[in-house]
């Protein structure tokens, strides 16, 4: 014989040469020869295997100790322990000790992808359902497009989105609608006049239409580059070098002009495009700055003769004055002779007395 104590909100199974006996609940026992017992908490959770739980429910003693959940394969059991959701439960049988707390169970059909109004979001997001849950997040600046089982079902505005885990199949494909930035670069282009041009080319745009840029059109962007690198060919190429360097601002509106229309096809807005860079292979480069070299010099060339004929129009108009005033023709022989004694710091004289009389004539009348 052996003596046995169950605690309070403990429970035992007896077992006699492997086969179960019977259920002791809180209290002292004694047990028989050969009899085992498995002592149990009722407050923790224990699996049972499904054959174990089958021959323990043959009893009805261990029946009225457990709350019994069945779960379809098409379920989920949510298990709320004193009104606080404690864990979930997957399909078969379950068995649950009652002890002390209260639990109560509901069922979610997981069948279909969408999640019932009447469950608690916040329960979405704790780690027992995360497993059961598929969540997908369009930001503020995005769309998407839904796809169920490959069919487009509808189009997603910003927000959280969970689906239910299960045989359907979901599919979600997302793009900015910002304004967005294209660069094609490096495009090697022929003039009119066989000049050969890179062009570094550069638009802004923005997604209008999610079904048209996604659903109707593979690859938009792709699509969109391949429109403008021919958009920007096709205008260079009725260009002179001439008249590219002249007016490039024209290159942007003719290939607006010739992709717009292609652009609203692709669900996509131009909003403003431009050449960037113009690069002059080493030979054209040189061949510029030589023009350029010469044309400031003949412009230089104007500038100076320009000058030269006005200085002599005024040294004429000049000349004229002093021929018919004496006294203008004596003032500006003195102004030249002051701007000479300005450079001189001393003179020496030397000889007779002529020099002295010579140097009256010149400042006395």
């Amino acid at each position: 014989m052996k003596r046995v104590t169950i605690n309070t909100n403990d429970v035992g199974l007896v077992f006699k040469k492997g086969k179960f006996k019977n259920v002791l609940t809180a209290g002292t026992y004694w047990l028989g020869f050969g009899d085992e017992i498995s002592i149990y908490d009722m407050g923790k959770e224990y699996n049972f295997s499904v054959s174990e739980l089958e021959i323990l429910l043959t009893n009805s003693d261990f029946v009225n100790i457990v709350h019994i959940v069945d779960v379809a394969d098409h379920e989920l059991a949510l298990v709320y322990r004193n009104g606080n959701f404690k864990n979930v439960l997957i399909a078969g049988k379950h068995a649950i000790w009652k002890g002390l707390s209260t639990y109560t169970f509901e069922k979610v059909n997981i069948s279909n992808i969408e999640i019932d109004a009447n469950i608690d979001r916040n329960l979405l997001e704790k780690t027992p359902l995360m497993n059961y849950i598929r969540a997908s997040k369009v930001e503020s600046y995005e769309k998407a497009l839904l796809f169920i089982d490959g069919k487009f079902e509808k189009v997603l505005n910003a927000g959280n989105y969970l689906y239910w885990k299960n045989a359907t199949t979901i599919s979600v494909l997302k793009t900015d609608m910002r304004q967005l930035n294209m660069e094609v670069t490096g495009q090697e282009i022929l003039t009119k006049d066989k000049a050969q041009l890179r062009i570094n080319f550069s638009i802004q745009y923005k997604v209008v239409d999610i079904i048209k840029s996604l659903l109707e059109n593979k690859e938009f962007e792709k699509q969109l580059y391949v429109t403008m690198q021919l958009a920007l060919r096709a205008s260079i190429g009725l260009m002179t070098f001439d008249e590219l360097m002249e007016s490039k601002e024209k290159i942007a509106a003719q290939v607006m002009d010739l992709t717009i229309a292609k652009a609203e096809n692709l669900g996509v807005k131009l909003i403003n495009c431009g050449v960037k860079d113009i690069i002059l292979p080493g030979d054209v480069k040189e061949i510029m700055n030589q023009v350029l070299i010469a044309e400031k010099r003949a412009q230089a060339n104007i500038i100076t003769r320009r000058e030269e004929t006005a200085s002599t129009r005024s040294l004429l108009n000049t000349a004229k004055l002093m021929e018919d005033n004496a006294m203008l023709y004596k003032l500006k022989e003195m102004e030249y002779v002051e701007k000479i004694a300005e450079k001189i710091n001393t003179i020496s004289l030397s000889g007779s007395g002529q020099i002295v009389d010579q140097l009256k004539q010149i400042f006395v009348k």
